[in-house]
C-alpha cells in the first residue's frame, strides 16, 4: 500500500523520488519504496524529509507515532507536553526526553524482546516527545542521574555512549535545563528505590509518573506526591552542583571514545 500523504506533499513541492533521495542522502530506489509500498524510513530520515516538504513527520508517517497512544501512556504524554516544569530522577538510564536516537534504539533493542519495527516506532515517538524541550515558552527541566548511568555501557558501539554523554553535557548548558549527577561514591539513598518524574502544570497542580517493567502510572494522590517530593529533595541533596555535574559528564565521555 502506497503512501498517498507523502505523494501529495512531494507533488506540492515539486519533488521526485530522485530529487528527494539526493537531498536526504539515500538511494533513489529507497525513496521510491516509501511511495510505492509505504516503507517507513529511519526517524532521522523522516524528520529530514518532513523539513524538506514543509510537513510534520507525523503527517507523512503516522504509524510510528501511534505507540504513544497506548492507554497507559497517553495520559502522561499529554501532561508532559503541557507541563511548565519537570523534575526527573533516574538511577539506571538517561531519561527518554534527553536520549539520543542511537541510545534510545540501543536500549530498546537490548535482549531482542521487541521486533525491529516496534523498536523504530518507539524511537520515533520518543524523538517526537523531545520537541517539548524546544517550545517557545521553555520547559523548566531538572534531571538527576546516578553516575552509573554515565558509566554503564548501552549498545555494542562505545560511540553510542560518547554521543549520549556529549548530548547530555550540551543540554545541561541550556538556561532552562539542568542535568545533575549523584557521584558513585555516595552511599545508598532514597532515590535508588526507583525512577520518578514530578510535573508542575500551568494551573500550579502537581502530578507524577512512575514506570516499571510493564507499564507506567500517573500519580495524583496528595500523600503520594508529598512522599515523592521528599524523595526529590533527598536526591537533589545528594547530587553535584550543575557545573560540576557537567564537568563529570564530560570527563566520563572521554572514556567512551
Amino acid at each position: 500500500m502506497g503512501n498517498e500523504a507523502l505523494r501529495v506533499a512531494m507533488a506540492d513541492r515539486g519533488e521526485t523520488a530522485e530529487s528527494l533521495a539526493g537531498k536526504v542522502g539515500v538511494d533513489p530506489k529507497t525513496a521510491a519504496r516509501w511511495l510505492a509500498d509505504g516503507r517507513i524510513p529511519h526517524p532521522r530520515t523522516r524528520i529530514a524529509v518532513a523539513n524538506i516538504l514543509g510537513r510534520r513527520a507525523k503527517e507523512l508517517w503516522p504509524e510510528p507515532f501511534r505507540r504513544r497512544d497506548l492507554p497507559w501512556f497517553r495520559a502522561w504524554a499529554e501532561l508532559e507536553q503541557d507541563a511548565r516544569s519537570l523534575r526527573s530522577y533516574e538511577p539506571l538510564l538517561v531519561p527518554g526526553l534527553l536520549q539520543t536516537e542511537a541510545y534510545a534504539r540501543a536500549v530498546l533493542a537490548t535482549g531482542g524482546l521487541l521486533p525491529p519495527t516496534e523498536v523504530e516506532e518507539i524511537v520515533a515517538a520518543r524523538l517526537a516527545r523531545q520537541r517539548v524541550l524546544e517550545r517557545e515558552v521553555p520547559l523548566q527541566f531538572v534531571a538527576v542521574l546516578d553516575e552509573v548511568v554515565l558509566r554503564r555501557r548501552v549498545g555494542h558501539d562505545p560511540g553510542v555512549m560518547a554521543g549520549q554523554l556529549a548530548h547530555l553535557a550540551a543540554l545541561g548548558e541550556r538556561e532552562h535545563l539542568q542535568v545533575r549527577v549523584i557521584p558513585a561514591e555516595n552511599p545508598w539513598h532514597t532515590g535508588l528505590a526507583g525512577p520518578f518524574v514530578l510535573a508542575r502544570m500551568p494551573d500550579g497542580a502537581e502530578v507524577a509518573y512512575l514506570d516499571n517493567q510493564l507499564r507506567g502510572q500517573v500519580v495524583t494522590e496528595r500523600a503520594d506526591l508529598a512522599s515523592l517530593g521528599g524523595r526529590w529533595e533527598s536526591v537533589t541533596g545528594e547530587a553535584l552542583p550543575r557545573r560540576r555535574s557537567i564537568e563529570l559528564i564530560r570527563e566520563v565521555a572521554t572514556t567512551w571514545r
